[in-house]
């Protein structure tokens, strides 16, 4: 949202400079994302005066022109038809930078005469778009006069950040209004007032909308105005357009963009000589399409409201009028139309064409239902000023409904919840202020809210308001105390989880990241199979299915740096994934991803990409950190889904998943544009085992243990496709007790091995808690080994 300071000083009685007014308002939430000072490119340009206009003497179209600054008299060649002696223009001197081009002006020498300077036209200096010759300005303006003073430059421009929820602001009046509640000037109004109809009634105007649907367009008035003569708009009106960033067009369209930024009130004029027979207001039929004012045309469905009349489709209501009754230069009659649409229908239309517009802006946000006679009072007695005729009676069809809100404030919810202690009259006038009507109740306030403020519903809303007003900045800092009750913690069991999780996985080297809890449609279908979560009223179309799995937007966050030369990575995030719509349809979970190589390039290291054992390893890790039994776990080939089928694997306790590994798929990796391999990890927190809360005594690292391992290592023969995990579990069942750990060290298939083996060797530790093992226990220990790893997996000793 964009305004210039004279504008909003048409509504804000003020002597607050554009500093002060850009620091107030974003102090009371309506951010300021730059102050534009237009100026500053014509700063060095002011009003000259040519003393003498004389032929070129080597070209028949240049002139040579005399010109006397405030800094001297300049020589300077001319090629505008209407340079002469005794005019005024704008001048530019030499070091001046051309707003139209971006060219730093230099002396020069043109066709043998020396030229200093330069004499402008409205389109070099972006003034305007004449570019026939340079600017004639009026015999009264004093030489060496800023050309921003003379030509009327509107500034400073002042751009804000409008929060979705003020659509009150996203007109300057509203904005006005807040600078005056928090005490920066008085607020001042537009005539609103009854224009006195002088011509007959406009067209029959009806709404007709099937039962349920009346909130579509609960509100359409008309207006028609004969005998308007439609050209350019004044200067004024165009300038001030311009500086907000709106290309004039006519003086009727002007007047409906203007009404629709300065007072939040879009309304739309149509050539009511191109109407045929009266106005209905209805949901569109599945075969019509709107040839609209953008030159596109549309195909519409049942959900959409139109405007139509007895030729079809004439308008989309609230987003975007038909090229059909669209006015031009030609139009002497109008009908002037001012109405309430649904804002969630406007909105969900507007998604669905594709169509994006000021009205749409601000009728999907929800507006001032109050605001529709008195808007269409102003834009009529602007066209009548600016363009003539005369204007008849309003036609209203449907009625101004009542969106008030009636809230009971307790004053001591403004202490508790922000620190800040008000005076209860100080309280009424900030509300008063903001167009609340306050009302003493006990030694509290019943409050009705505006009819501008649909956001505000509850008392939280209204402590908000207080906030604001009186300044966040001067919110009283208090000290954050850690009191831990009796039987209670600060930090619930599954909150320390979460946070032991987190870090056990960044100490791994991963990057955490925070993304939408929504996604694509089609990406959400590669992890749950199924038919995707789908919201209603989605930011965009890319973001508007609900996740099933985390991976998906990690994935899409790799291939954003994959796609920035960061060719390696590790990233996770800890957030709910959803299975359903409904309350309680989400679980907590946790995904990885490493993508590229494993490590960075170094001399000393040979490179290699990341594999499954990286992320198995990741996965582990977070068991055995979250309290999980990370030693108890049987590892299944094959995770499904979203994984490579023979480069995952499954993390099992008992006959239960409790989490995922692997190589993402490489369909899913070509849908993402992923050209390099990828894998990662995924598990839902409420899967692992719960901490029963049983406190034990701290247990020394093994190396820290008063008596000594022994290391035993074996080689044994397997079937070449036996899962090492089944070898690794029966070894360690073979004595639980000495047992410690058991790592593989070697996997050989090839000369001397038998057609369809392998060879894994794998080393041993045993380990007493309470004595030095003899030989005879070690031998004992390895003959079980060797003896169960026969009978679980019929694996052979090597010789």
């Amino acid at each position: 949202m964009k305004l210039t300071l004279p504008w909003l000083k048409e509504h804000l009685e003020t002597e607050a400079t554009v500093e002060e007014i850009a620091e107030r308002l974003t102090s009371l939430g309506l951010e300021v994302e730059e102050v534009i000072e237009r100026g500053e490119a014509l700063a060095d340009f002011s009003v000259a005066y040519v003393r003498d206009a004389r032929q070129h003497p080597n070209a028949d179209r240049l002139r040579v022109c005399d010109v006397e600054t405030k800094d001297g008299v300049f020589q300077v060649v001319c090629g505008a038809p209407n340079a002469r002696t005794g005019m005024k223009g704008v001048f530019a001197p030499e070091g001046s930078v051309i707003p139209a081009t971006g060219d730093v002006l230099k002396a020069a020498t043109i066709r043998g005469v020396e030229s200093h300077g330069m004499l402008c036209s409205a389109r070099e200096l972006q003034v305007g778009e004449d570019d026939d010759g340079i600017i004639e300005l009026p015999d009264h303006w004093q030489i060496g006069t800023p050309a921003t003073e003379v030509l009327g430059i509107e500034g400073p421009v002042i751009d804000l950040s409008i929060t979705p929820d003020r659509a009150d602001c996203f007109g300057i009046l509203g904005i006005a209004r807040d600078l005056a509640a928090s005490g920066m000037g008085s607020l001042k109004f537009r005539d609103t007032s009854a224009v006195p109809a002088s011509g007959p009634s406009g067209p029959d105007i009806r709404l007709d909308f099937l039962a349920g649907c009346e909130a579509a367009c609960p509100l359409f008035v008309g207006r028609i105005i004969r005998g308007v003569k439609n050209g350019s708009s004044p200067v004024w009106l165009q300038r001030r357009l311009k500086a907000v960033g709106v290309r004039p067009i006519s003086a009727l369209v002007d007047i409906t963009n203007f009404c629709t930024l300065d007072l939040a009130r879009p309304l739309h004029v149509f050539d009511a000589a191109k109407l045929e027979g009266g106005i209905v207001l209805r949901l569109a039929r599945a075969s019509e399409t709107l040839e609209a004012l953008d030159g596109k045309t549309y195909k519409l469905d049942g959900e959409m409201t139109v405007i139509a009349d007895d030729s079809g489709v004439i308008s989309l209501g609230g987003i975007m009028g038909g090229e059909s009754t669209g006015c031009t230069e030609a139009t002497t009659e109008v009908l002037l139309e001012v109405a309430l649409f649904d804002p969630l229908r406007t909105a969900m239309t507007g998604r669905k064409l594709g169509i994006e517009s000021d009205a749409r802006t601000r009728f999907e946000r929800g507006l001032d239902p109050s605001f529709v006679m008195p808007g269409m009072e102003y834009a009529t007695r602007l066209i009548l000023e600016l363009c003539g005729g005369e204007a008849g009676e309003p036609v209203i069809a449907g009625a101004v409904s009542d969106n008030r809100r009636e809230i009971d404030f307790d004053l001591a919810q403004l202490p508790r919840l922000t620190g800040i202690e008000l005076d209860g009259a100080t309280i009424r006038n900030y509300l008063s202020a903001l167009g609340f009507v306050v009302q003493p109740r006990d030694s509290n306030l019943h409050l009705t809210t505006p009819t501008w403020r649909h956001d505000v519903s509850t008392t939280a809303c209204i402590v908000e308001e207080l906030a604001r007003l009186h300044g966040y900045d001067r919110i009283p800092p208090v000290p954050v105390t850690r009191t831990e009750a009796v039987g209670s913690t600060v930090l619930s069991s599954e909150q320390r989880r979460r946070a032991i999780v987190r870090r056990a996985i960044a100490d791994r080297g991963f990057h955490e990241a925070v993304t939408w809890s929504f996604t694509r449609p089609e990406w959400a279908r590669f992890f749950d199979g199924a038919s995707p979560i789908l919201l209603r009223n989605p930011i965009n179309a890319e973001q508007s299915a609900m996740r099933p799995s985390n991976l998906a937007n990690l994935l899409a966050a790799a291939a954003n740096n994959f796609a920035k030369r960061e060719l390696d990575g590790a990233i996770f995030e800890l957030a709910p994934r959803f299975m359903g719509a409904g309350p309680g349809e989400q679980r907590m979970s946790l995904a990885g991803i490493r993508f590229g190589e494993a490590s960075r390039r170094h001399w000393q290291l040979a490179s290699r990409l990341v594999d499954v054992f990286d992320v198995k390893a990741d996965a582990l890790a977070v068991l055995d950190a979250a309290g999980g039994p990370a030693d108890k776990v049987q590892i299944a080939s094959g995770a499904g889904g979203a994984y490579h089928p023979g480069r995952s694997g499954e993390i099992k306790l008992g006959q239960k998943t409790i989490a995922r590994f692997g190589e993402i798929h490489p369909r899913i990796l070509a849908a993402f544009d992923l050209d390099t391999t990828v894998v990662a990890f995924d598990l839902d927190l409420e899967d692992l085992p719960k901490n029963r809360g049983k406190t034990s005594r701290a247990k020394p690292p093994l190396e820290h243990w008063p008596y000594p391992p022994s290391d035993r290592d074996f080689a044994f023969l397997v079937e070449r496709n036996l899962p090492v995990a089944d070898l690794l579990r029966a070894v360690r069942r073979a004595d639980k007790k000495l047992i410690r750990d058991v790592d593989i060290f070697d996997v050989y298939e090839g000369k001397g091995i038998e057609p369809g083996k392998k060879s894994i060797a794998l080393s041993v530790r045993l380990q007493s808690k309470q004595r030095t093992l003899t030989d005879e226990e070690i031998e004992t220990v390895a003959e079980r080994i060797i003896e169960a790893a026969g009978k679980s997996v019929q694996a052979v000793l090597r010789g």
